[in-house]
């Protein structure tokens, strides 16, 4: 996916800004879509810098956009949702410093996905200001981490991504392996 991209960005010129931030818009407002295609993307046309302020301004504007539509449409089911994570259903219950404080910190948790956040958010009190800021400051870690291990695979030679091809196959085997013997 990331060539497919690279690709629209070359043929885009000036637009290229545009058309990175239209992706991750849509991949936000999808929630479960990850977003690291479109980082290595702009890493690799707008280098590290630059690449690393688009995918910042990117998800900031996808999650703002999500959380309004998210918000207009979570009276319709949110009584069919049930969270079980304790700190989504604290989140789903505060407001001010509190919301901020919480989402932040859930944006930098790498193991709940950033539509999940996003969705939460909709549903509770707090506002789209305090969303906004604390879901853009709290991303600002993860981006650059994954932009910087973006920046670092592309720099490898061939001898380093079969490498590291080959120890994520057995990763995922082994992952596999162990939800199948759990089930």
């Amino acid at each position: 996916m990331e060539i497919q991209v690279l690709q629209w960005f070359e043929g885009s010129g000036i637009y290229a800004v545009l058309i990175s931030i239209l992706l991750n818009i849509i991949i936000s407002v999808f929630g479960v879509i990850p977003s690291v295609f479109i980082t290595s993307a702009n890493i690799a046309y707008f280098g590290f810098r630059n690449g690393l302020l688009m995918s910042i301004l990117g998800e900031a504007v996808g999650a703002i956009i999500s959380f309004y539509l998210y918000r207009k449409g979570i009276n319709k089911v949110k009584t069919k949702i049930s969270i079980k994570n304790k700190y989504l259903i604290r989140l789903q219950q505060t407001k001010g410093m509190e919301a901020f404080l919480l989402i932040l910190a859930l944006r930098i948790f790498p193991y709940i996905p950033s539509g999940i956040v996003t969705l939460v958010s909709a549903g509770s009190k707090v506002g789209i200001w305090n969303f906004s800021i604390a879901s853009t400051v709290g991303k600002i870690p993860a981006l650059f981490i994954e932009a910087y291990s973006i920046q670092q695979i592309l720099e490898w030679t061939l001898q380093g991504k079969i490498i590291l091809g080959i120890l994520s196959i057995f990763l995922l085997v082994f992952l596999m392996f162990k939800i199948v013997s759990k089930g």
